[in-house]
């Protein structure tokens, strides 16, 4: 997808999810898509329909440009369209172009660092080592690299990529990093889904509620600033929180075993 040309946040007189004005060319051009591409998406559920006016022409609004802008967030920090399908399929069906706004905002705020595409040379550059296959598997199995076939370069989360390669001397089998790393998916996603619904029911609604414009865009940005502060104080709780349960399961689990 190319580079959305209308943030969602910027709720323009044009096409407000009140009053729909919005060709579907018109909705391609300011979302920097194609047609083709909005009409993929609404056969598989990511858009809502547009509205039917004189002539059976379908009109778009913001609403659809910030769910345009959404996807494309979602894409761009790694996830598939039957990925995205189930994620946009947990969002009430009644949120405004101003509530996909902000949710658009926290999950840009919230994701990791994008990952790069480098050739092996600069892969191995970075990870400080000459990598072998066995190892580029091992690597792999961690979710820090993916090969590209497309070319011979690789995908490689750099935020993973020196702890990777630390894991990379540790005698683990490749099944078990697989095991361990299907757990923690498993688990912080769960954790996150918990902590995403936490701050929608009480953060975002109450102060989306007491504000007598829900459409100003100082609110959104307002959003973001809050969930920029956020982060850093619950990953690192929930880092301390992981590492506090891990040494009393080992502690529990040796104890057993003497």
């Amino acid at each position: 997808m190319t580079t959305y040309t209308q943030d969602a946040e910027d709720a323009e007189d044009a096409g407000t999810a009140s009053a729909p004005t919005l060709t579907v060319d018109e909705l391609a051009a300011r979302a920097g898509v194609t047609v083709r591409t909005i009409r993929f998406y609404s056969t598989r559920g990511l858009l809502p329909p547009p509205v039917i006016g004189p002539r059976r022409v379908g009109h778009y609004g913001q609403d659809h440009l910030s769910r345009l802008a959404l996807i494309e967030e979602l894409q761009q920090q790694g996830m598939t369209l039957a990925a995205i399908e189930r994620y946009l399929e947990q969002l009430p069906a009644d949120l405004s172009a101003h509530d996909l706004a902000i949710h658009r905002a926290v999950v840009a705020s919230w994701a990791p660092d994008a990952a790069e595409e480098m050739p092996r040379a600069e892969l191995e550059r970075r990870a400080g080592r000459a990598l072998s296959g066995t190892d580029l598997e091992r690597l792999s199995a961690m979710g820090v690299v993916a090969y590209v076939e497309d070319g011979d370069a690789y995908r490689v989360d750099t935020g993973l990529l020196r702890l990777g390669a630390q894991l990379l001397d540790v005698p683990i089998a490749h099944e078990t990093i697989l095991a361990a790393r299907t757990v923690l998916i498993e688990h912080t996603r769960q954790a996150a889904h918990e902590l995403s619904r936490l701050f929608r029911d009480e953060v975002w609604g109450p102060y989306r509620d007491r504000e007598t414009d829900p459409e100003d865009p100082a609110h959104v940005a307002a959003m973001k600033s809050l969930s920029a502060h956020m982060q850093p104080m619950v990953v690192q709780a929930l880092v301390t929180a992981f590492q506090r349960s891990l040494k009393e399961e080992l502690r529990e689990a040796f104890r057993h075993a003497e």
